[in-house]
């Protein structure tokens, strides 16, 4: 009875608990469709050689033949679990959980481009990337390790999928020079360690971009993927067996001929980036209160990086609602390691008092997802 009066007395509690009953909804939509993109995924492997966005069908094809459904699903549903809690450990060591940072907590968490959005595009790859900067952002920095790992991070992430090149590995690059190089300095053994890790992801991207195709017909590709299947009668969850095929040339041609429609959803994510202002305000006072020049000039440069690589995925892949939406994450995880570095004063935190601010949490909270290709 207390914990019931808490909650209605915090209504910043009271969104959490509503955020988390908007979860279980889009989880239970989820799993009611079918996982085109993901369940194909699953079973392409190095069958046929080197092969791009084939590194977790390769992983599973190692301990099962045979490719079930609800393996989307369950892989999915534990890695966004991972995901979930290790941001929660990374809220919990950069900010605590007192009440001075409650309303931040629910902007990123209930923001419907992060965890709600991830449990909506369950089964895809864009959540990998995630995860491995929550992680890079909870361990050490201290040594050459610390670069390497990340550069072994940024390596996986292209094998799983080469777009990841621009939708995490810039992130990822932020978080190694804002963590490892601004704290301990650059010095010609790091500065090496940094370029070469650089230039071998970029190799391995150029080689998945245009060395990874099948090099045997569509049809006897999708016969060995039909034979991987556990459920041979779902022939219709290998619809997708083109995109092994289709140059770049294509996806960015099929991305402008749809550009015109797509882009009526711009002013939906405008609207959802905006309802977010109380946590760039913040991100915005982090950055200003930052002891040193060069470190705030750096962290703009890392956030125009970032973003010019999404403003790239837009010009070549029309999953348009996923891109602005990792884009945010990106942004949230960047805050994290702004936060890391040196200030010269301490920031207010978001005000949980303010109505503006808690219209906003609200309406945060209670929108389920952004989407895959168009708004909702």
């Amino acid at each position: 009875m207390n914990f019931k009066l808490r909650v209605w007395e915090n209504p910043w509690r009271l969104m959490l608990a509503v955020n988390a009953a908007v979860l279980v909804g889009v989880f239970l939509h989820k799993i009611a469709l079918p996982p085109y993109v993901p369940y194909i995924h699953l079973l392409v492997d190095y069958h046929f050689g080197f092969t791009k966005r084939a590194l977790i069908g390769a992983i599973i094809s190692l301990f099962t033949v045979k490719i079930p459904v609800w393996l989307v699903f369950a892989l999915g549903g534990a890695v966004w679990l991972i995901t979930a809690g290790l941001f929660v450990q990374l809220f919990r060591r950069t900010f605590g959980f007192d009440k001075r940072h409650l309303a931040l907590f629910v902007f990123m968490t209930g923001s419907p481009f992060f965890l709600k959005n991830f449990m909506h595009t369950l089964g895809h790859f864009d959540i990998y990337g995630c995860l491995f900067a929550i992680c890079l952002l909870l361990i050490p920095a201290r040594s050459l390790a610390y670069v390497l790992l990340a550069a072994m991070f940024s390596i996986v992430l292209v094998l799983i999928h080469h777009i990841h090149l621009l939708m995490y590995v810039p992130t990822i690059a932020a978080i190694v020079v804002l963590r490892h190089y601004l704290v301990h300095g650059t010095s010609r053994p790091n500065v090496a360690v940094g370029i070469t890790s650089l230039g071998a992801v970029g190799a391995l991207f150029l080689a998945a971009q245009f060395y990874g195709t099948i090099p045997v017909p569509e049809r006897e590709f999708v016969a060995y993927l039909h034979s991987r299947m556990a459920d041979p009668s779902q022939t219709k969850l290998l619809s997708f067996s083109y995109i092994w095929y289709q140059p770049l040339s294509k996806e960015i041609w099929d991305t402008w001929q749809r550009l015109p429609h797509n882009l009526l959803g711009a002013p939906v994510f405008a609207l959802l980036i905006w309802l977010h202002t109380p946590l760039w305000r913040y991100f915005r006072n982090l950055i200003a209160a930052l002891s040193i020049d060069a470190h705030r000039y750096i962290v703009t440069a890392t956030i125009i990086i970032v973003s010019l690589g999404y403003l790239i995925m837009f010009a070549m892949v029309f999953d348009y609602s996923r891109w602005v939406s990792n884009w945010a994450v990106c942004m949230f995880l960047i805050l994290h390691a702004v936060k890391m570095l040196p200030a010269s004063k301490d920031v207010p935190p978001i005000s949980a008092d303010d109505r503006k601010t808690m219209a906003f949490g609200w309406i945060v909270a209670l929108i389920p997802r952004v989407g895959i290709v168009r708004p909702f």
